[in-house]
């Protein structure tokens, strides 16, 4: 979205125009699903329910949006970040998190090994029901810059140098939030993998 549309857009939330939140609506909806899918699964019923949830509370909050805070993508991620870390919190959702963990504890080594890897992404081993689920819930566990910067490089195949455009920042800042993302994931991840160790 350019700047100017933008720009329109967020006056209207901010004067409570229905015509802003419909072209708020109609501009995001749709990366926002993807955003929430690919961090979810293919539940869409979950899908469904936090990206509900997120425009909800976009609703209730946009009078208060401050443009120097970041852009409208910037801001509706961030809440579907924090919704879906909740959707996450759930214990059932705990539940299988473990369950799942478990399952990869008699694999702890070649886990290991991938993690060790330096271009190691979370893309690199969407290979099991198992190995996913960890994976959404690590980057659910991370900062909201890391767990998006992450996304957007592996999930969504976003350059650094785009990024650097959205962010307003330079490309080797970029890199180096990335690097320091990468470090922190293969840290949760192997945390949530060490705490069941493995069961050989």
């Amino acid at each position: 979205m350019n700047e100017q549309r933008e720009d329109e857009i967020v006056r209207g939330l901010r004067q409570g125009e229905p015509a802003a939140w419909h072209a708020l609506y109609d501009a995001y909806a749709p990366a926002i699903w993807s955003a929430v899918a690919r961090r979810l699964g293919p539940c869409s019923a979950d899908v469904a329910d936090v990206v509900q949830e997120t425009f909800l509370a976009a609703a209730r909050t946009a009078r208060n949006f401050d443009s120097a805070q970041g852009t409208l993508w910037s801001w509706l991620s961030g809440i579907a970040r924090h919704h879906v870390a909740q959707h996450f919190r759930k214990e059932q959702r705990q539940t299988r998190i473990v369950q799942a963990a478990a399952a990869l504890g008699s694999r702890h080594d070649e886990v290991q090994a991938w993690l060790e890897r330096p271009a190691a992404g979370p893309l690199d081993a969407l290979v099991t029901a198992e190995m996913a689920l960890l994976i959404r819930a690590t980057l659910a566990s991370l900062s909201g810059d890391y767990e998006d910067l992450l996304a957007r490089k592996y999930l969504d195949g976003v350059s650094v140098e785009q990024m650097a455009d959205e962010r307003a920042t330079s490309e080797t800042a970029v890199r180096s939030r990335l690097a320091r993302a990468r470090k922190a994931f293969r840290q949760a991840f192997t945390a949530r993998i060490s705490s069941r160790g493995p069961t050989s």
